[in-house]
């Protein structure tokens, strides 16, 4: 699996495609294109970049071309909702660099700006952004350029702007270490509630252990224990609050050893203990 770029397809010679979200995600991909995503009804892990997050209903970013990313989705007996989130792609040549040149534009230049770092906004303006990316999927002509500037007039706007890779992230499309990156990120996704050992991940990318801390670091962020516990206690704050299984069983459930390590881990994480943290969703 490599981190490969991505095709996208111009079907009506339109330069912006907006569709509903129906696949499971977990390609680590990328593609000229800056992509708006909405998550409407799915929740996960998500990765830009170097930013390695938790995400849950009505999160929206703003991703600039050429940046590998991925959605990891947490899914209810093995099936996501049809329709759980909305995807728009479209080429910054789109808008032409007339047209962004005029000083009414000046936000959008700044927000295509940030957008090379990858924005995530309030689940506030998502909810705003929601209605013109649902219309701007049926709509066509001038009615879909409307809908698009409106949701552009909210991102820049919004006054919760969060950028999500590092400042020294490099954005440079690196096939050798993007493949290793893919391989790396399939295997804790498929093995997180497995004992996962730095002998072991350091093998799936042929790298020595030593070798490997200090790739996967510069190209994750975090290091490799940081980001394996952040991935388990993602799912678990999941599980805590959409399902009724015992906290003990959670933890073995998301491949922590001993409920003792759960709970160190969680409140490193969240700051709260398991059970508090189920106590917030009662």
């Amino acid at each position: 699996m490599v981190a490969e770029l991505e095709q996208i397809s111009y079907t009506d010679n339109g330069g912006f495609i907006a569709e509903y979200i129906n696949d499971t995600g977990g390609l680590w991909h990328f593609h000229p294109e800056y992509e708006i995503v909405l998550n409407i009804k799915s929740n996960g892990t998500r990765i830009v970049g170097d930013s390695v997050e938790l995400f849950d209903q009505y999160d929206m970013v703003l991703i600039g071309g050429k940046i590998p990313h991925s959605w990891n989705y947490y899914k209810s007996d093995k099936s996501l909702p049809e329709k759980h989130g909305i995807m728009l792609h479209f080429r910054q040549s789109s808008l032409g660099d007339a047209l962004l040149a005029q000083h009414e534009l000046h936000c959008v230049r700044e927000l295509m700006n940030l957008a090379e770092r990858g924005i995530g906004f309030s689940t506030e303006d998502a909810k705003k952004a929601e209605k013109h990316l649902v219309q701007m999927i049926s709509n066509r002509g001038i009615d879909k350029m409307i809908d698009f500037f409106s949701v552009l007039r909210i991102m820049c706007s919004a006054e919760k702007k969060v950028l999500l890779c590092s400042e020294n992230y490099k954005q440079a499309y690196d096939e050798r270490g993007n493949k290793r990156m893919a391989e790396v990120y399939t295997y804790i996704r498929e093995n997180y509630f497995k004992p996962v050992t730095l002998e072991k991940i350091s093998k799936i990318a042929h790298m020595s252990p030593f070798a490997f801390s200090r790739f996967f670091k510069k190209n994750c962020g975090a290091g490799f224990v940081e980001y394996l516990n952040r991935v388990r206690t993602n799912k678990a704050c999941y599980l805590l609050r959409e399902t009724e299984y015992q906290v003990h069983d959670i933890a073995i459930e998301c491949g922590f050893g001993s409920i003792s390590n759960f709970n160190k881990q969680f409140r490193k994480t969240e700051g709260i203990s398991p059970r508090d943290y189920r106590a917030q969703f009662k």
